[in-house]
């Protein structure tokens, strides 16, 4: 369930950086802006064949003293938040949105690769159902960046906070219409997942070469999903909503910042939200 969580503007002033401009790095420090010491910004790819760390990221972990990431991994009400937020509103179910055709697609793809009944989910929100095939998009036992680090936390006797809550974060999809989130989920019903794992697989090398500005550009370009389309849903206005916090958390220790590695680039990432907050911000 956890794993469901597991995502370019014009030049402003002169402290701006564009996209373009990002040194590959998923690893970065932040320092100055008044900190007595420095904390670090940690991309993470949510879904990863092998979520093992570096020594940079290690020595990071070491020199910090909590883990903070989008949300509260640790939270024991996690799941029962979660579930709690997988229906569609108003009654809503997946019959209102498509045609039989469509319909039959959907139900026999799911039959196929999950071997679950679609007429047991109609209620469930498109997204979800979307998130429960990323397990079939590798070809390996699935790892996660964010559980690796819940470990870490606990191993080091520190803290794990979120950046929002999880009900902040599942809003979005009640922001972004049904009938757009059925139109992504149709796309790859009949095309087999084909499309959905040749450009995961890019994805994975974008991450694993730390080149997290193509990495962004790739992910609000790709025609075959609405994520571009609600990029300010999806990414930039919750990326403004970070850097008071991110500020606040900084300043009251130094802490280990991990959030998925497309909030990085672009003018309205956070890199550069917060190098426009004062903050000196260094790639390792």
């Amino acid at each position: 369930m956890k794993s469901i969580l597991l995502t370019l503007a014009t030049f402003l002033s002169i402290f701006s950086i564009t996209a373009q401009d990002l040194e590959k790095s998923t690893l970065w420090k932040i320092s100055g802006n008044t900190l007595e010491k420095p904390s670090y910004l940690f991309g993470t790819i949510h879904l990863t064949c092998n979520a093992s760390f570096d020594e940079d990221v290690k020595k990071a972990l070491d020199d910090t003293t909590q883990i903070v990431l989008e949300i509260d991994m640790d939270d024991p009400g996690l799941q029962q938040k979660m579930m709690g937020n997988m229906f569609m509103k108003n009654g809503k179910t997946l019959n209102d949105f498509v045609s039989e055709e469509d319909y039959k697609t959907l139900e026999t793809f799911f039959l196929e690769y999950l071997g679950m009944p679609l007429k047991t989910m109609l209620n469930i929100k498109p997204f979800f159902l979307s998130t429960m095939l990323y397990p079939k998009m590798l070809d390996c036992p699935i790892q996660s960046y964010e559980l690796e680090l819940v470990k870490i936390a606990k191993t080091q006797d520190e803290d794990i906070k979120g950046l929002e809550t999880i009900e902040d974060q599942l809003k979005v999809f009640d922001t972004i219409p049904y009938q757009d989130q059925i139109n992504d989920l149709l796309k790859t019903a009949k095309d087999k997942l084909k499309y959905d794992k040749e450009n995961f697989a890019k994805m994975l090398e974008l991450y694993s070469d730390e080149d997290i500005s193509e990495l962004l550009k790739m992910v609000v370009e790709d025609k075959n999903n609405s994520f571009g389309k609600y990029q300010d849903v999806f990414l930039n206005n919750r990326n403004k909503n970070w850097i008071s916090k991110i500020k606040s958390l900084a300043t009251d220790q130094p802490t280990f910042f991990a959030v998925g590695a497309g909030h990085l680039a672009g003018e309205e990432g956070v890199i550069n939200l917060l190098r426009k907050a004062g903050f000196t911000i260094t790639a390792i």
